[in-house]
């Protein structure tokens, strides 16, 4: 059942069944997506611009995965109903491009937990309905580095009593290092492209 498989990308014919366990698998990427997201939110427009980037290539995997003839050409999962969440992809595409107006340093309104943790959902969201949930690592690498930096600065902390970065998430890390604000969310934003870009390139893998 294709409903609760998820596919391995880059191995076209592979799925691993998780039957009822695929509940919990949505949980878990919920859940870890929306707190990313929020932990991702400490500088201007990072988060929001980082999110927009994700979402971009998450709109265009739905409109590849909505289409029978991309998806035979591309030996992906063929998703009809995705044309819908493509419509979904762009216009929060548009609602973040308003808000990141207002939100690029220096920021006049800000998202807080509500729009970071809704956004993170909303992302997590997409990646279960393109079926294309394993791609969701690559697609928002940079939260993932964002989220990463924090588990890794709690656990050699409390295994060695000392710290890896000067301070997490990542991004302050840079900060302390001399990085201007602005300097940071911009070079966030390119690495954020990147793995979106190599990410979308991973659909012509066989």
């Amino acid at each position: 059942n294709l409903h609760t498989s998820v596919g391995i990308p880059g191995f076209k014919n592979l799925f691993v069944p998780l039957g009822v366990f695929y509940i919990f698998f949505v949980v878990l990427i919920i859940v870890s997506m929306s707190n990313a997201v929020n932990l991702t939110d400490g500088l201007d427009g990072l988060a929001i611009g980082s999110s927009i980037i994700s979402v971009l290539a998450y709109a265009a995997i739905a409109y590849i995965v909505s289409r029978s003839d991309w998806s035979r050409y591309l030996f992906v999962t063929y998703v009809p109903e995705a044309s819908e969440l493509f419509v979904f992809g762009s216009a929060l595409l548009g609602a973040g491009l308003g808000f990141l107006w207002y939100n690029c340093h220096p920021a006049e309104v800000f998202m807080g937990d509500t729009g970071s943790l809704s956004l993170g959902g909303a992302i997590g969201t997409m990646a279960l309905l393109t079926k294309q949930e394993l791609l969701l690592p690559l697609v928002a690498g940079i939260f993932v580095l964002e989220a990463g930096s924090v588990v890794l600065q709690v656990a050699s902390f409390k295994l060695t009593g000392k710290r890896i970065f000067r301070m997490s998430p990542l991004h302050h890390h840079f900060e302390l290092l001399g990085w201007s604000e602005t300097k940071v969310t911009m070079r966030f934003w390119i690495i954020a492209l990147l793995f979106a870009l190599l990410s979308l390139g991973t659909l012509k893998l066989r």
